[in-house]
């Protein structure tokens, strides 16, 4: 297989268009998968994709083509340019033209070869599970690990290297009638407890043996990390500048978007950072399609920090080169990790144990957004809601649809607790990058009962 890099210096090369760029991803994945307390399947799989993007320039404006290829066959690479630049000769002119970004250097590790893993990423958990598979409890999950490798280089002399690895497990436990879950994400699961995850899954399934029937309405409840996760990176991707700039979104006022606007009184802070302990991502923009929020006219561009929400006030939106410039507003790279800080140091435990009454999440699932002009998302409750009297867990009740806003839910939380690493259950297989506290909401709205188990 020809290497990443002579693959773009030769796709460039025998480019004919005004400009051109080529981005390479290698990817090398391991999953592990367990069911009924038994191993199931096991395996490694590589695959490469490869994208060119030509650009054709005039006086009407700029024109890009974009073909993307599987192929690891070097005799493919001026096939799939010329196709590329016939489909940029094609094209209506784009929107979001802007001068390409200019090379300052080649990235460190630009010439080394794709990063790899294997099935011995998992050592570290396979004692735990054994374990926990001679339990009574019976146990469903998946052990998935990848490592991405990406290059960019363009024809205005940028050269870009990133490895991305992502990991995470998950852990289904049945008792009886009763399912709990618990995950963790991971870069390399030297950090993942797995009889950590077990002692969890089994207390909660102990919760379960006494059940309540509850009716649907306002209950305040305890959202732990992982549902407060799933319910930020919504509000994270509405929070775009030109939808907001066009009044088609929760962050739109008359006359320009909510930025400034207070939304609560707690010190939150939800930002996005390639830097983050880790949490790391690609700290450049490395596009192969454009949309509301990034193009591949920024491709190249330095992705640093944003600051989505700062000390509870609206601080940022998305914005690419050529939107921002149109709206006179800051450049934002939308960030492929989401942190949400400023509470206190309490833990979940702490704040059940300050609860008179109320409800335990678990998690959530089939998320979908009802309306964007205020960000209403509906969803399910699932593996386990437990009921808290006098600051203790002392049974499960039914599951519940929900309707809630993101954005109402932050105005609303009357407490905030410890931010911790999470792993979202419903955006895991999309986005797994994730810190963020438990959350107290007073009134938070279970719409009807869900039969679903």
């Amino acid at each position: 297989m020809i290497a990443a890099q002579d693959l773009i210096e030769r796709a460039l090369a025998c480019s004919t268009v005004d400009e051109a760029m080529v981005l390479v991803t290698d990817a090398s994945e391991a999953s592990l998968r367990w069911a009924g307390n038994s191993m199931t399947t096991n395996g490694v799989a590589t695959s490469r994709s490869w994208t060119v993007l030509s650009i054709v320039r005039g006086a009407d404006g700029a024109r890009v083509g974009a073909v993307t290829s599987s192929s690891v066959d070097a005799a493919t690479i001026e096939q799939v340019v010329r196709a590329s630049e016939a489909a940029a000769r094609a094209a209506q002119p784009a929107a979001d033209a802007m001068d390409l970004i200019p090379g300052d250097g080649v990235d460190d590790g630009w010439a080394d070869g794709p990063a790899a893993t294997g099935v011995s990423v998992f050592e570290t958990l396979v004692p735990g599970l054994a374990d926990g598979f001679d339990g009574a409890d019976r146990l469903y999950g998946f052990a998935h690990h990848q490592m991405h490798s990406t290059w960019l280089g363009t024809s205005t002399g940028v050269r870009r290297r990133f490895t991305q690895p992502t990991g995470s497990i998950e852990i289904n436990g049945k008792r009886g009638d009763a399912s709990a879950w618990a995950g963790s994400a991971s870069i390399d699961f030297t950090d993942v407890s797995v009889p950590g995850l077990l002692a969890e899954l089994s207390r909660r399934l102990g919760w379960s043996a006494r059940t309540v029937a509850l009716p649907a309405g306002r209950y305040e409840t305890l959202l732990p990390p992982s549902a407060v996760a799933d319910l930020m990176i919504p509000l994270m991707w509405a929070m775009e500048g030109r939808g907001a700039q066009e009044g088609h979104t929760a962050l739109s006022r008359a006359g320009g978007t909510r930025v400034g606007e207070r939304l609560t009184g707690l010190p939150l802070t939800l930002f996005s950072d390639p830097h983050a302990a880790g949490l790391g991502y690609a700290p450049f923009v490395a596009a192969t399609a454009s949309s509301d929020t990034v193009s591949v006219f920024d491709n190249g561009l330095d992705a640093g920090r944003v600051d989505w929400i700062r000390g509870g006030v609206i601080e940022s939106l998305a914005y690419p080169r050529a939107a921002a410039a149109e709206f006179g507003a800051p450049v934002a790279v939308p960030g492929d990790n989401l942190l949400l800080t400023g509470g206190s140091a309490a833990r979940l435990d702490d704040m059940v144990a300050a609860t008179e009454r109320g409800l335990l999440l678990t998690c959530l699932w089939y998320l979908r957004e009802v309306d964007p002009a205020t960000a209403l998302l509906t969803g399910l409750t699932r593996d386990g809601v437990y009921l808290i009297e006098d600051g203790q867990v002392t049974g499960a009740v039914n599951n519940f649809r929900f309707n809630e806003s993101p954005l109402d839910l932050l105005r609303r939380a009357t407490e905030v607790g410890a931010t911790e690493p999470t792993l979202p259950r419903e955006w895991k297989d999309w986005f797994t990058r994730t810190a963020m506290p438990p959350m107290r909401i007073p009134d938070f709205h279970m719409s009807s009962v869900s039969e679903a188990q």
